[in-house]
């Protein structure tokens, strides 16, 4: 059994080898597939995905999600943490 990967301020996210991003003109929405799974992502869950390139740290793209819709760091690092972790969690992410 594999140890637990917990995501750090300076996790550099990025979707699984197995994993995209892709749209879904059939349900209108941005999902994530992968080997038989299929994740729908809601809006700040795909504004958060789209920025997981492997390039970014988790603190860079909370700074950068805080900036784009004027809220509360510690708001958005909330909302980042808890979805890139359930991500990870699940496989299709990875730090």
């Amino acid at each position: 059994m594999k140890d637990r990967v917990i995501l750090a301020d300076h996790s550099v996210p990025k979707l699984a080898s197995h994993a995209r991003l892709q749209f879904d003109k059939h349900r209108d929405q941005w999902v994530v597939q992968a080997p038989e799974r299929l994740l729908v992502l809601d809006q700040i869950a795909t504004e958060i995905v789209q920025r997981c390139t492997g390039e970014a740290t988790v603190t860079a793209i909370v700074d950068d999600l805080a900036g784009k819709f004027t809220a509360p760091r510690e708001v958005i690092a909330r909302d980042v943490n808890t979805l890139l972790q359930d991500l990870v969690d699940k496989g299709v992410m990875t730090a």
